[in-house]
């Protein structure tokens, strides 16, 4: 069995790599100190974004990206390290047009868009002109379930009308971000009638609704702090009142919207447990050096026993959670992010990850001592957003019983196969002897 990358992902990786270390690391410290100064995004990035196109490093995440539009076109197994390498930087994606909530969002409007809307959104976004956001959570339901969202969309005449309230919802501070893809409860009435669903199942009661960020009614209340770590893209919450958008800004079919967003998790998650991965392995790799140049009580932190195993099991654990995500990857390039096998990997490989970026960060930051909860390294942003993957795109333990209910469905499908396995004692006096 090869678990070697392809060489087209090898020849992309070793590229970035370097691209990242020539052009992109030595701007680090100008980008943290023009965030702080409230200049942002920072003027250089617009250059970086125009560098990173013309050395063919843009759009990479996209399988279905045609040819005529701008990137390069990659299978979801051959990105995945390069976002792995993206992820150790957490402002790099953007350089390469390869940031959430973006890459989801193109990905819904490459794939269900009309004409109309894919030149209005989707070619600024392949661009790299403008940003978006994908309003889905809620602060009074359990969004973890997206058939509790309560955010109402009605028709009305030509319009379409929204009421409701999102939170948490990133990218919206951006200064570049136009556009919001907002999931909505198909309102109950004369619209719902017209289209035949006035008693439409609990999967097939939301709509997504294109809603441009400066249509009247819409409220960016605040940017949320996460864990105190400030973004300056945000995470924010939204208000809509009453909100006017015309019916041709509908995404894809009216009631559709539930699996619409299911198809966006797939890639996106292994998007995301990637980057995850390439935070950790710069954690260990920080956290390596630190114990071989620091000491205490006489002795390297690197000849403690239990700094060693804290390494070991880190490496262990960091290589097992890539080849999870990587096997990931594979199976939603040969079977699709429908197949029911395929959303319980997904789902395992978000838990995987998060657990792994807790774990790992954790261990690094006890190795730095007081300077791990600083901003000197990146490991405090690294712990909080590592924290922040247990809850989002749901909760651990929504994805856990993801999982369960696959092995379930499995397990009654294959009943009583297994009874061969069992040894009774009447079993035992029936068979004859061995001679």
């Amino acid at each position: 069995m090869d678990f070697a990358h392809s060489p087209r992902a090898q020849d992309l990786r070793l590229r970035l790599e370097t691209f990242m270390q020539r052009f992109v690391l030595p701007y680090n410290a100008a980008w943290h100190r023009s965030v702080q100064e409230g200049v942002y995004p920072p003027p250089f990035l617009e250059d970086l974004k125009a560098l990173a196109r013309d050395e063919g490093l843009w759009n990479l995440f996209l399988p279905t990206l045609a040819d005529d539009e701008p990137g390069t076109r990659l299978s979801n197994l051959d990105y995945a390290p390069l976002a792995e390498v993206m992820g150790r930087l957490h402002w790099a994606a953007e350089v390469f047009n390869c940031s959430a909530p973006d890459t989801g969002n193109m990905e819904l409007l490459h794939r269900f868009a009309n004409a109309a809307q894919r030149t209005q959104w989707l070619l600024p976004l392949l661009d790299g002109r403008m940003r978006s956001a994908f309003a889905m959570s809620e602060p009074d339901v359990a969004s973890s379930d997206p058939t509790n969202l309560q955010t109402t969309v009605r028709r009305d005449g030509d319009q379409l009308v929204l009421n409701g309230r999102k939170w948490f919802i990133t990218g919206v501070a951006h200064p570049q971000c136009k556009l919001l893809i907002v999931m909505c409860r198909n309102a109950m009435g004369a619209g719902m009638e017209a289209d035949g669903q006035p008693n439409a199942s609990a999967h097939h009661q939301h709509s997504m609704v294109l809603v441009p960020l400066d249509t009247p009614g819409v409220q960016v209340l605040r940017n949320i702090s996460v864990v105190h770590h400030q973004s300056p893209e945000g995470h924010c919450e939204i208000v809509l009142r009453d909100v006017h958008v015309p019916t041709d800004y509908l995404l894809g079919e009216w009631g559709a919207g539930f699996a619409m967003a299911q198809a966006r998790l797939g890639p996106g998650r292994v998007h995301h447990c990637m980057r995850s991965i390439g935070q950790c392995e710069l954690a260990l790799e920080l956290a390596t050096e630190r114990t071989l140049e620091r000491q205490a009580f006489g002795k390297y932190l690197s000849d403690y026993s239990n700094v060693q195993e804290w390494i070991a099991e880190s490496r262990i654990e960091i290589d097992q959670a890539r080849l999870l995500v990587l096997q990931a990857a594979w199976m939603l390039d040969q079977e699709g992010a429908d197949a029911g096998r395929v959303r319980a990997q997904v789902a395992a490989i978000k838990v995987v990850a998060a657990r792994l970026q807790s774990r790992v960060v954790d261990r690094a930051m006890q190795v730095f001592g007081a300077m791990g909860l600083s901003p000197d390294t990146p490991l405090a942003y690294f712990w909080t957003w590592g924290r922040a993957l247990h809850l989002m795109d749901g909760p651990d333990e929504v994805h856990l019983r993801t999982v369960a209910r696959h092995e379930l469905a499995q397990g009654r499908a294959r009943a009583g196969s297994t009874a061969a396995y069992f040894t009774t004692p009447e079993q035992l006096l029936a068979l004859p002897r061995i001679r």
